[in-house]
């Protein structure tokens, strides 16, 4: 039923569009009979905003993959460069967040882990909304990032690493099937910067599946109950990727291709100095404005990754 109420609003979108372009050719065909350049730079203006709509909607299609309409978990984990990797941890997840804000898509961060000085060690993050999972599927590899590091006396320039990981959320239990003798669950106290206790009870919620040695960490919710809920959900994503790697794997095999996986696959790289540009690897598609880019104006990225993986 959410299928066909998508299709339906798709449809609708669509019609809506179609009209616009003939109400503005209308317009345009008006603007030079009557030789009314103020309604002629309008209908400009108006169509330069449809062209790039239409180039959303186009986009949109494109996200034909099983899951790609799903919500998404994202998992951001520090890298080499120590407490500066750390704080562009923490950089990526507000990047993230910036971007899903604008967007109008919900966030929930699940977990997250402060790291010793500054910044986090890792972050576990949901988001909700139609595509989310499409749109943020290419944001998954290590990320690059290159500055004059704020906890260096020196000014010297450091260059830092992040990994994250992007998961569709599971919608049911028969895409994943969990024996509950394979899982060991334990319960602690939550913590924050430091390590030091924050709760007096113990709601943070510790679920290790014990055939795979998958450990998820979710401390982020006042009550054990919510933290077990939200750990089970990162767990299942965890597992639906684990098994879709595996099928890529035996495709890849068969094809004869090698596919390589962990932290080699740099996918960006961001550079704040001695210039300013965040360049993509993948489609070599690149920006000076780094800013806007950490501020969360992510979609020229993410539209030339679309762009690139069409019919993939």
């Amino acid at each position: 039923m959410r299928r066909r109420s998508e299709i339906r609003e798709q449809a609708t979108t669509w019609r809506n569009t179609q009209a616009r372009a003939r109400e503005l050719t209308e317009l345009l065909d008006l603007a030079e009979s009557e030789n009314d350049v103020e309604l002629a730079q309008a209908v400009a203006n108006d169509t330069q905003q449809l062209a790039s709509q239409l180039e959303d909607m186009e986009l949109e299609l494109a996200l034909s993959g099983e899951y790609d309409r799903r919500d998404a978990i994202m998992a951001i984990h520090a890298g080499a460069g120590g407490t500066d990797a750390q704080d562009w941890a923490e950089l990526l997840l507000r990047m993230y967040l910036r971007w899903a804000d604008k967007h109008k898509y919900e966030t929930n961060v699940l977990d997250i882990m402060p790291g010793e000085e500054a910044g986090i060690k890792s972050a576990t993050l949901e988001v909700r909304g139609k595509n989310a999972y499409g749109y943020l599927r290419g944001e998954r590899g290590v990320h690059r990032l290159v500055r004059i590091s704020p906890y260096d006396a020196s000014h010297a320039r450091h260059t830092s690493f992040a990994l994250t990981e992007v998961m569709p959320e599971v919608e049911s239990e028969a895409e994943v099937h969990l024996n509950p003798d394979d899982l060991r669950i334990d319960v602690f106290r939550a913590s924050g910067h430091g390590g030091q206790n924050v709760q007096k009870n113990s709601t943070a919620v510790r679920i290790t599946h014990i055939p795979t040695g998958i450990v998820v960490v979710c401390q982020n919710e006042r009550s054990q109950g919510r933290n077990r809920e939200s750990a089970m959900k990162v767990l299942e994503a965890r597992l639906l990727v684990m098994e879709l790697a595996k099928q890529a794997e035996e495709q890849a095999k068969i094809k004869g291709e090698h596919v390589t996986a962990g932290w080699g696959n740099q996918i960006r790289s961001y550079v704040l100095h001695p210039y300013k540009m965040v360049k993509d690897l993948r489609t070599q598609y690149e920006t000076s404005d780094a800013e806007g880019v950490l501020d969360g104006d992510l979609d020229g990225l993410l539209r030339a990754y679309q762009k690139a993986t069409i019919g993939d």
